[in-house]
């Protein structure tokens, strides 16, 4: 598909144009009135402008008019959905050309616009051999035109490069999450993440089994070993070459593939869903890769540890006692706790071999999350209040939220071992969320600038995509954002 940016809207063809319910909605409807050669009283009882309330307008030649209600005060993630929704829900009746005149609002929804129209095109039917053609619109051939306001311009076309290349990337991340197990292992992100580094200009180094046997990483080895498919790391940096003093940002991800619950099993009522327990690599894959495509200038490391946690006579039982790479030792309670044991080692590979002046993990970590925060922000735990704050007001500017919970060290007692340094869960059934961040904590090495985010509620969610969760690609915004506004 084809965008391009306007300064003047167009006399002619069709044409999608948002609404606030605001005291300006009466005479911004009587201009449309006009335009169409309609009396402003019958757009003004059919249109309210509520969020994602559609009016379609046909002329007497038969162009669409489409109005499109935002509701009062929508934020971006709201803008994003309405036209996501919009799309996607029309995309088959869509022609080739269409147009979105945004002229009458900041460049600052140009992103959020944009992130819509293009996420409406994704198809969840990945594997269906029935599955309906691509729409005109979304095909090669088709156009899309923004009308933005003059002085607004190069902001907008920033706004828009930006989007393009989140929206690319997100996509691929998508397809990841939603890909079965038989479709995706640790070797398909590392595959994946080889090419997009030769593609982009960054390095991608991928530990095989072997190397992580030689090198220690217990941990992330005990997970995988009830699996007949390989384990690795994925070792992921960015470094702009022309760029002189850079800050440093170190990411790491959980990347389990599927998540059985090993010897402690899941039930089975919603184990398929455990196909998306690698939203934090996600989010760490994707978010070095659009920096790099974007060329922002920072240093950044990604740490992807990848295996699948499933079960057999190997498995790691309850009770048993692992080493990790940095030395320090974990006795096991409950293997489904298994994304916090393989962080640990990444973790400490990422603490132990660069210096990062700050250090983010993301994890589809806990349910216990979800129970506090429901499906509306990702939990975030951290004890430095300026990157708290960073990271939350990257949370509002994207509306991928965040929402800070306590790291009190009270909560140490939850995961104290009697036979190893630390246990990795604490068996109560409460604070579970809590206590997972404080078992990663003691992995951080007392580094100033942590935090991690437990984002279970939000890299799988109910869309319009589908009818059961589908990934939603959550955290590639929210980093991107904070990576952008700390430079």
């Amino acid at each position: 598909m084809l965008i391009t940016l306007h300064t003047q809207t167009p006399a002619t063809g069709d044409l999608v144009i948002p609404f606030l319910q605001s005291d300006a909605l009466p005479g911004e409807l009587t201009a449309v009135a006009q335009r169409l050669n309609l009396p402003a009283s019958v757009l003004e009882h059919d249109f309210k402008a509520d969020a994602g309330e559609v009016l379609p307008v046909y002329s007497a030649s038969g162009q669409r008019t489409y109005l499109l209600g935002l509701g009062k005060t929508p934020q971006s993630m709201d803008w994003l959905r309405v036209f996501r929704s919009f799309f996607f829900t029309n995309k088959s009746k869509l022609p080739n050309q269409l147009s979105v005149d945004v002229s009458r609002f900041d460049s600052i929804v140009v992103e959020a616009v944009v992130l819509g129209i293009l996420g409406g095109g994704y198809n969840l039917q990945l594997y269906k051999t029935d599955k309906a053609g691509e729409s005109a619109f979304y095909g090669s051939e088709g156009q899309l035109t923004l009308y933005v306001d003059a002085d607004q311009r190069l902001a907008a076309d920033d706004a828009l490069t930006r989007a393009r290349t989140i929206a690319r990337t997100q996509r691929a991340m998508l397809d990841l999450m939603n890909a079965p197990a038989n479709y995706k292992n640790p070797q398909t992100l590392a595959d994946w993440s080889l090419n997009a580094g030769r593609t982009n200009g960054y390095s991608v180094t991928v530990l095989d089994k072997a190397a992580l046997e030689e090198q220690g990483l217990g941990a992330l080895l005990s997970v995988s070993r009830g699996s007949d498919v390989p384990p690795a790391l994925i070792v992921v940096e960015y470094k702009p070459e022309s760029v002189g003093n850079l800050r440093t940002v170190g990411l790491v991800g959980k990347g389990v593939t599927f998540d059985t619950g090993g010897v402690s099993i899941k039930s089975s009522a919603s184990m398929h869903l455990m196909k998306s327990d690698m939203g934090g690599a996600a989010a760490v894959l994707g978010t070095i890769d659009v920096a790099a495509q974007l060329n922002l200038p920072v240093h950044l490391i990604g740490i992807v540890p990848a295996t699948e946690n499933s079960t057999d006579g190997s498995s790691t039982k309850p009770g048993d006692v692992i080493t990790t790479y940095t030395g320090k030792t974990i006795e096991i309670i409950d293997t489904d706790a298994e994304g916090r044991v393989i962080l640990a080692d990444g973790l400490g590979y990422l603490l132990r071999n660069y210096q990062p002046d700050v250090v983010i993990d993301l994890a589809t970590l806990t349910g216990s999350i979800i129970a506090a925060l429901g499906y509306h922000a990702a939990g975030l735990f951290t004890a430095n209040d300026e990157l708290a704050a960073q990271l939350a007001q990257a949370g509002e500017r994207t509306g991928e939220r965040v929402w800070r919970m306590p790291l009190w060290d009270v909560y140490k007692e939850d995961i104290k071992s009697d036979v190893a340094d630390i246990k990795n869960f604490s068996g109560k059934p409460l604070a579970g969320s809590i206590s997972a961040a404080k078992f990663l904590e003691f992995f951080s090495e007392n580094h100033p600038a942590w935090a991690h985010l437990d984002i279970a509620g939000m890299a799988f969610a109910d869309t319009e995509f589908g009818s059961q969760k589908n990934a939603t690609g959550f955290g590639i915004r929210l980093l991107i954002d904070y990576i952008h506004n700390m430079m």
